[in-house]
């Protein structure tokens, strides 16, 4: 990067690694992006934590093998609720027995990756795994509360936004304007006045509602 500001020149002279200020001066943007998707087109997903992590969970393991990942943890969730469901377990040992379940599904799968010459699936850092099987206790939360349905659902839109906040942060000219000027990620902050004011439909109401909508215009 040719353009690198003041501050950020200085941030890094004490120490801080460049790539660590990049991600977190663009994890503003990323959760103003889940206010979007959220406030603007209606996807709900899990809060906006979870896929604002997720996608930097993404960043470092790869798209490729960390949607598998997440796939697989949403997997065996479904697979546990309907495993434990006879069992009529309270909230916290179902969310520990079904985190031991992915968590050895998960190695498995590494193993897997390993033994396929997969190294990029081997050698995953243990960091963003964590970070993608904390879905779990959402997960359970969802199935528990609303059923397994909802909670799919759910972790699809989890998934679908985690992987738009990938993309974005993958933009190499979005990293380049904030190391040239910090100061604009400020500008969310504005931003997400407007949409904590929103009061119009979603666009997924538009079309959930668009017979209704037909009658009264």
């Amino acid at each position: 990067m040719e353009n690198i500001h003041p501050l950020i020149l200085y941030f890094i002279t004490q120490g801080v690694p460049l790539d660590t200020v990049v991600l977190l001066l663009l994890l503003p943007l990323i959760a103003t992006l889940v206010a979007i998707f959220r406030q603007i087109v209606g996807l709900k997903a899990f809060g906006i934590y979870t896929p604002t992590i997720i996608a930097f969970a993404f960043l470092a393991i790869g798209i490729k093998y960390g949607v598998a990942i997440y796939l697989t943890v949403v997997f065996v969730g479904i697979l546990m609720r309907y495993a434990l469901k006879k069992l009529r377990l309270l909230y916290l040992p179902r969310v520990a027995i079904t985190m031991t379940v992915v968590s050895i599904a998960l190695l498995f799968a590494l193993v897997l990756g390993g033994s396929f010459q997969r190294t990029g699936l081997a050698a995953v850092s243990i960091f963003p795994l964590l970070i993608i099987i904390t879905l779990v206790e959402k997960f359970v939360a969802v199935q528990i509360e609303k059923g397994s349905r909802k909670a799919l659902f759910l972790a699809l839109e989890t998934l679908f936004i985690a992987l738009a906040g990938f993309f974005l942060a993958s933009w190499h000219g979005l990293a380049e304007i904030i190391v040239a000027y910090p100061w604009t990620v400020l500008l969310v902050i504005p931003f997400n006045v407007f949409l904590g004011k929103w009061t119009g439909l979603r666009l997924l109401e538009y079309i959930r509602f668009r017979e209704v909508l037909k009658k009264l215009s």
